[in-house]
């Protein structure tokens, strides 16, 4: 069982934010649980109210981002609402399961318990209703926190009931700071926030939490600036420090824990094919895919082996794509842009051109280490790829038609990050298959 008392003793602690929605379908009974049974000691719950006063939990006031269907919750029946399912299959993979909107007290009975529940009226009327329905669960106090914007009302009557409070901070509200946060007991801010801004809520003494946190590399950077709480949109992927597996988990048509596009939003997530057992780097920008589920790669001596190919057609000769290595933290690694973290890329052009590049962080073009010619690419065909790493050595093969290979003497990057690049603009995806580390 977890209580406030415990999380609280804690540092750092973590909350799964929305259920952990990176992994599991955000605020649903499967992603609370799944949280749960992952090892989150507390999770955050949203919460409206249908029209027949029924308490649900859904982060927007409207159901159409989640569900395709534009209905306002306070104007619709809990049983109107029951006939949706939550689709987060643009996010999490197409094999993600549609579960419906849950009633709070759902949750709350099944969890409440033995977990740390904070809860949010993000319609603002409901004060009173989920007040009532906190203080009928036996050691209240100890599993459920009251959760608001900064700036809202009612915290007050969540006081004034014995409960703890957390008011986080949206953009553009450092200099409301000194207006709120002697209001609550815990305060909050947005990752996007500047290191100034973290730096300056943490000053005022109370436990800081800070959403939504997706990579190891958020996590490490607001700890260093004195967060001490994590809500976390990753859960088992950021409280962990080795690698899920040493193979991609493509066919499973569900993104595996660790694995996110350059940008975190669903736009930008790369399709995955079970049916092909791969996944499709298909947005039209030049795009990243850092494959954390396998990371970090600790081992001195090793093999990075994928197959790539352009299913549809070739790109331009300003085109290529490939795999970017030895980076030290998780954060997102485009060769078309400066760099964010120093690390290695390999890319494969039009012509079947091989070419490896060193970067440190904010260069753009980098080093070119090595470069060797191999069979030209057909549209369609399947090519395989190796890059052999050892302490002072890196080796690069194309495995398949005819074998040729090229070894640059570096030593520079040695992290254990890792992820898939398609290095330029325009609608040709460039597909990933059979990716394993050895």
């Amino acid at each position: 069982m977890h209580t406030l008392t415990d999380l609280m003793s804690t540092t750092p602690f973590y909350i799964a934010h929305r259920g952990s929605g990176d992994n599991w379908t955000e605020h649903t009974a499967e992603a609370y649980s799944n949280a749960i049974q992952n090892g989150a000691a507390a999770i955050e719950v949203s919460v409206s109210a249908t029209s027949d006063g029924v308490l649900v939990c859904h982060h927007d006031l409207n159901t159409e981002r989640m569900t395709g269907r534009n209905l306002q919750i306070s104007e619709v029946t809990f049983e109107e609402l029951s006939a949706l399912r939550n689709d987060s299959r643009s996010w999490i993979g197409p094999k993600a399961p549609l579960p419906p909107i849950p009633r709070a007290k759902d949750v709350l009975d099944a969890l409440a318990a033995t977990s740390v529940i904070f809860l949010e009226d993000k319609q603002g009327t409901n004060t009173a209703a989920l007040l009532d329905l906190m203080d009928s669960y036996p050691n209240s106090k100890e599993h459920f926190v009251w959760k608001q914007t900064a700036g809202g009302k009612h915290f007050a009557e969540a006081k004034k009931r014995g409960y703890k409070t957390w008011g986080y901070f949206v953009d553009n509200v450092r200099i409301r700071f000194a207006d709120f946060a002697e209001r609550f007991d815990y305060l909050g801010i947005y990752h996007g926030a500047s290191d100034d801004e973290i730096k300056a809520l943490v000053g005022y003494g109370k436990p800081v939490i800070c959403w939504e946190i997706h990579t190891r590399w958020m996590r490490e950077r607001v700890r260093a600036l004195g967060v001490t709480g994590l809500m976390c949109s990753n859960y088992p992927y950021v409280l962990g420090n080795t690698p899920i597996s040493t193979r991609d988990d493509f066919a499973s048509g569900v993104r595996a824990a660790g694995d996110l596009p350059w940008i975190l939003a669903p736009t930008y997530q790369p399709t995955l094919q079970p049916e092909f057992s791969s996944v499709s780097l298909n947005n039209e920008a030049s795009s990243s895919y850092t494959l954390g589920s396998m990371c970090p790669i600790t081992k001195d001596t090793y093999s990075l082996s994928f197959d790539m190919r352009w299913p549809m057609a070739v790109p331009d000769k300003s085109g290529s794509a490939g795999i970017a290595f030895g980076q030290a933290n998780d954060q997102p690694y485009r060769p078309t842009v400066p760099a964010t973290v120093a690390g290695y890329h390999l890319t494969v052009d039009r012509a079947g051109t091989m070419r490896l590049f060193a970067r440190g962080a904010g260069s753009l073009d980098g080093e070119l280490l090595g470069e060797q010619r191999s069979d030209a690419p057909r549209a369609g065909a399947w090519m395989r790829f190796r890059v052999d790493v050892s302490p002072r050595e890196i080796t690069f093969t194309r495995l398949d038609g005819t074998v040729t290979s090229a070894v640059a003497r570096t030593s520079s990057h040695r992290g254990g990050y890792f992820g898939l690049t398609k290095n330029y603009q325009g609608k040709q995806p460039v597909e990933f298959r059979q990716v394993e580390v050895s």
